[in-house]
């Protein structure tokens, strides 16, 4: 075994040094996603693909959910050099960047496509307190977008946190959202994804959160009866590269990719008006006994209410700098909201 992490680690160094030395040529870079390729992330890298070989000579391999192995196998590729980009949930990356579980707060994330848009283009506390704080852990943060509101299924309808009592809710490895589920009531079982599906069926869990799309391309809805919609967030993802590698390429090159993410920001906001109601569609063509439930505002308001003990959780885990971070993030919300 010694051997083994002895020779990973030989050719780790060796790659990131052929990638850091050819990288004024033509080069072949490994992007990977949690995603299907038809899905919101695959969209993206499909287009920040194709302008990145329409504009030069490099080639961009694409790595979909499940082929490179789970999310934390991803991470840990990236970190290492052996992939140049990889796009990761804050949900999966908030174990190694405490900070990055802001986005797990409810209700914080506003509900309306432009505040969002305008939210992530020019918040602050993305696009320079984060790039910071990710930088710390050998990775060049790119762009952050969201995906589209969350909804959570289940097996029997909820309209206020005591309906959720002994609900066994499955929730990605991430500390605050599984404060998030305990606030709304809910048993919070954090699982890997690919086994949720068959923890539904075999009732191991009785529900899960997802963006509507992702819910209809997973088929969640086929182990689900009711759908309900919060308002509590927007799932939010983030594009990564080792920064090594990034740091050295050429000016061009680093002007190139910077390029190729704004144009597939543009693409993907774009892309994603309609996209929940069409899911949902497609769904209820599946499936027309599914229950489709909006909670009213009225109704959102003991979930509103425990949102605030996440956010004090969220505080006393993060310490001062999780503090400054959402004091920005809620500064750029306001001027987002206010536009």
């Amino acid at each position: 075994m010694h051997k083994l992490k002895t020779l990973v680690g030989a050719c780790t160094v060796a790659l990131a040094t052929l990638g850091a030395t050819t990288s004024a040529q033509a080069a072949t870079w490994r992007y990977a996603f949690e995603e299907a390729i038809t899905d919101v992330q695959g969209v993206y890298a499909t287009k920040f693909k194709e302008h990145i070989e329409a504009n030069s000579d490099h080639n961009i391999q694409l790595f979909p959910y499940g082929t490179l192995g789970e999310s934390a196998d991803t991470m840990e590729q990236t970190q290492a050099g052996l992939l140049q980009f990889v796009d990761q949930s804050p949900g999966f990356t908030g174990s190694l960047i405490p900070e990055a579980q802001v986005f797990f707060i409810p209700y914080l994330l506003p509900e309306t496509h432009e505040a969002l848009d305008s939210f992530f283009r020019n918040s602050k506390a993305i696009n320079e307190d984060f790039k910071e704080i990710y930088a710390q852990h050998g990775l060049e943060l790119l762009k952050m977008f969201p995906e589209g509101e969350v909804v959570i299924t289940t097996q029997k309808p909820f309209e206020k946190p005591a309906d959720l009592n002994g609900v066994k809710i499955r929730v990605m490895t991430n500390p605050l959202l599984v404060e998030s589920y305990k606030a709304f009531g809910a048993t919070p079982t954090p699982l890997a994804w690919g086994e949720v599906y068959g923890g539904l069926q075999t009732n191991i869990i009785q529900g899960q959160e997802n963006p509507l799309f992702w819910v209809e391309s997973a088929k969640m809805y086929e182990v689900s009866d009711v759908i309900t919609f919060t308002g509590h967030n927007n799932f939010t993802t983030a594009v990564m590269a080792n920064k090594r590698f990034f740091d050295g390429l050429p000016e061009a090159d680093q002007a190139l990719i910077h390029e190729a993410m704004d144009v597939a920001f543009d693409h993907i906001m774009e892309y994603q008006k309609g996209l929940s109601e069409r899911s949902l569609e497609k769904i209820l063509e599946q499936k027309p006994e599914i229950e489709v439930v909006r909670l009213t505002e009225e109704q959102r308001a003991p979930f509103r209410a425990a949102a605030k003990d996440v956010e004090a959780k969220y505080i006393e885990m993060t310490g001062d700098s999780g503090k400054a971070l959402l004091e920005q993030f809620k500064q750029d919300l306001e001027a987002a909201t206010a536009e």
